[in-house]
């Protein structure tokens, strides 16, 4: 059976000029059969669309805040770090997985980044901006789940979790989704504050983000490790 190739958009030490991964993200790919890589940051067009070519698959990892500019506001103080270099290598990855019908997960940033680079926008601080009775940067561990999310009937999320209705989730962000792209829908909501936590794109094969950390998750819950073998199953194909 073909092993998938799935490129990793990397996680970057500014101070160190270092990259570096969370293991959780290419484990979870290990254990669905495909074969994970971490990609350069790399800015060039003709580049990115040569890397991209050689992959069966793109996952868009978490991370710093994205730039407001792509979906066009201006950054307000409560606004966190941002990643530039990613920004632009992320929007042009996504740019051909699109063009190609490439299979791309976003998970946390990934799917904040999916959401802006194809039109939507984002709560840059839901403190300020939605304040609601969930709290979305948990202080508890990792693995630990602190809120459930309800899944929209008959999205992919739906299929993927055997139909289940609701999922236990972990929650490490203080940016989400505001308003959806026209071409993406919702396949999970934060049960408390009505947050959008998943998204799809139908027209593509998948193209989906969750806003959760499956990667933290999947070692002890075959429902977030389901979220892994849809993906890599795609890729495969």
């Amino acid at each position: 059976m073909k092993q998938p190739l799935i490129g990793l958009t990397p996680l970057y030490d500014d101070r160190m000029q270092s990259y570096w991964m969370v293991p959780g993200y290419m484990k979870g790919i290990l254990k669905a059969g495909g074969t994970p890589v971490i990609l350069p940051l790399i800015q060039e067009k003709e580049q990115v669309c040569e890397l991209m070519q050689r992959l069966d698959g793109l996952l868009v990892t978490g991370g710093p805040d994205v730039n407001p500019a792509l979906y066009g506001e201006e950054v307000i103080l409560e606004s966190g770090i941002l990643a530039p270099f990613r920004d632009i290598m992320e929007s042009a990855c996504l740019r051909e997985a699109v063009a190609q019908d490439i299979p791309a997960l976003g998970i946390c940033r990934g799917m904040q980044m999916m959401n802006a680079f194809m039109g939507g926008s984002l709560y840059q601080d839901l403190e300020t901006q939605h304040p609601g009775p969930t709290v979305h940067s948990q202080g508890e561990p990792s693995y630990k789940t602190t809120h459930f999310v309800d899944v929209v009937e008959e999205s992919p999320l739906h299929r993927w979790l055997g139909g289940a209705a609701e999922l236990a989730v972990n929650s490490f962000h203080h940016q989400a989704v505001k308003e959806v792209a026209a071409k993406l829908k919702p396949m999970a909501v934060s049960r408390e504050d009505g947050i959008i936590e998943a998204i799809w794109a139908p027209e593509q094969t998948f193209f989906c983000g969750v806003q959760w950390h499956p990667e933290r998750l999947y070692a002890r819950s075959e429902q977030h490790q389901a979220i892994f073998n849809a993906f890599v199953e795609a890729c495969r194909r």
